[in-house]
């Protein structure tokens, strides 16, 4: 065969943003569903981007992404070792949402609900001391998306993102406002894996209008109730949907 007939050699997809995240996620999901334990040596470097069909230096970037979530860590000559739960940052959104792209534990979901359950009531307290006029037509606008998209819409839960964004950011706690990105992230992923084989129990955008009525009336306590209630129902909703 002449080298005008020799098949050209196919070279691995490049490097770039979306690549590298593509191969992160995949990676991600991998880990957090336990198809990789803690304490294993991925496949070298060669092997791994011949395997995804991608260059090395884009696997690379991809294992960065990961060694900063706290989920690997590479060492010369040692390889990539998936590390301890313990270390990973599970609250990142992206890590979230790895770990909702496969099929999340009960007990990983009833870490989350908990972690709300704390953060959330008193959040709502401090937003129903210190909120202003504009906290409130944020919360206002985010509840109309909400009811007009409904939970079962992407549109629908990103303006309820935007509904708890806006609680945490009225309470002018600084280091309460750096979380909202996780619960934000929380939110949306739990709100959409609970309705992930039929609707949604019940509607609860009248638990969010108890919320907003609570915050807007100046009242911690009630908000704080309010909130409180808001969550033990999302997770009962939320279990309900996992028996099915």
């Amino acid at each position: 065969m002449s080298d005008a007939e020799q098949p050209e050699k196919r070279k691995p997809r490049g490097t770039g943003r979306r690549l590298h995240g593509a191969i992160a996620h995949k990676l991600g999901v991998a880990i957090l569903s336990g198809e990789f334990a803690p304490g294993d040596i991925l496949s070298g470097e060669v092997a791994f981007s011949e395997a995804l069909d991608v260059s090395r230096s884009a696997y690379r970037e991809a294992v960065q992404v990961l060694t900063a979530k706290g989920m690997v860590e590479s060492r010369p000559k040692a390889g990539t070792r998936v590390l301890p739960r313990s270390r990973w940052n599970l609250l990142d959104p992206d890590v979230l949402a790895w770990a909702f792209a496969g099929e999340p534990d009960l007990a990983f979901i009833r870490s989350l609900f908990e972690l709300r359950a704390i953060i959330e009531p008193a959040a709502a307290a401090l937003a129903a001391e210190r909120r202003g006029r504009d906290d409130l037509k944020a919360m206002k606008d985010a509840l109309a998306g909400m009811t007009r998209h409904t939970l079962a819409t992407d549109a629908g839960r990103a303006c309820d993102r935007d509904f708890h964004d806006a609680i945490l950011r009225a309470t002018r706690n600084d280091a309460l406002i750096v979380l909202s990105a996780s619960m934000g992230a929380a939110v949306t992923w739990t709100t959409q894996f609970k309705q992930r084989a039929r609707a949604l129990p019940r509607n609860p955008i009248p638990d969010h209008r108890r919320v907003l009525d609570a915050i807007a009336a100046s009242d911690p306590a009630g908000a704080a109730d309010a909130m409180r209630l808001l969550v033990d129902q999302a997770l009962e909703d939320t279990q309900t949907s996992m028996e099915r």
